[in-house]
């Protein structure tokens, strides 16, 4: 098995960037997040340049490959492959996966798509997703448009679909349990790590809850 596909397999912390600024201090942020127990990094930014982008995510690259964590990108099939990350993520207003797969080439590439109900989840799948994010659980200001799903749905979308399912939304260090509780065993966070003071201890203590279930 391609290493990428069994660290899809086995992650369950999952962080994503939300960068306004091209501030350096990023990478310090996302390496003591990787050390503290985050399996899979995501580069997002909706505001950055693309030259911006490219240089951070060089930086980012290095750092995860030192760690042997995946790297995936938001959106962007170009950016992916310009910086060889290991896949991408999708939104429902983003290009068909067919598509992407398409253009990316290497099966070995992950593909992962963004769901807000138990209809998408299985449309996702069935469309050849690696993975799919399902939120968001609670209120968020990455995704202000979206109404929260809540905790109710997600047993229901686990026993739908047969590839890794990762909740997203609002999650933190003092709600995980309460994701974790509702039948959630993976995890995606934006501020809960980039926003810590320590993402160290924040890697951790979201790790903790999840692994430990």
């Amino acid at each position: 098995m391609d290493w990428r596909r069994k660290s899809l397999k086995n992650f369950r912390v999952y962080a994503i960037t939300d960068l306004n600024t091209p501030s350096e201090s990023v990478i310090g942020q996302m390496e003591r997040a990787l050390l503290g127990g985050v399996d899979i990094i995501q580069l997002r930014s909706k505001s950055l340049s693309d030259l911006a982008l490219i240089r951070l995510g060089q930086k980012m690259r290095r750092v995860t490959r030192r760690l042997k964590k995946l790297f995936l990108v938001n959106d962007r099939v170009d950016l992916m492959q310009i910086l060889d990350a290991d896949g991408i993520h999708l939104g429902q207003e983003d290009i068909p996966i067919s598509a992407a797969r398409r253009l990316i080439g290497n099966r070995n590439k992950i593909i992962g798509r963004s769901t807000h109900s138990l209809d998408q989840a299985r449309r996702a799948e069935r469309e050849g997703a690696d993975y799919i994010a399902f939120g968001p659980l609670f209120a968020t200001p990455t995704k202000p448009t979206y109404r929260p799903v809540g905790l109710q749905k997600i047993r229901s979308v686990l026993r739908a679909v047969r590839v890794p399912v990762v909740c997203i939304g609002g999650i933190d260090c003092e709600n995980v349990n309460r994701v974790v509780e509702s039948g959630a065993t993976r995890v995606a966070v934006v501020r809960a790590v980039f926003g810590a003071r320590d993402p160290y201890q924040a890697a951790r203590t979201l790790r903790k809850a999840v692994v430990s279930e």
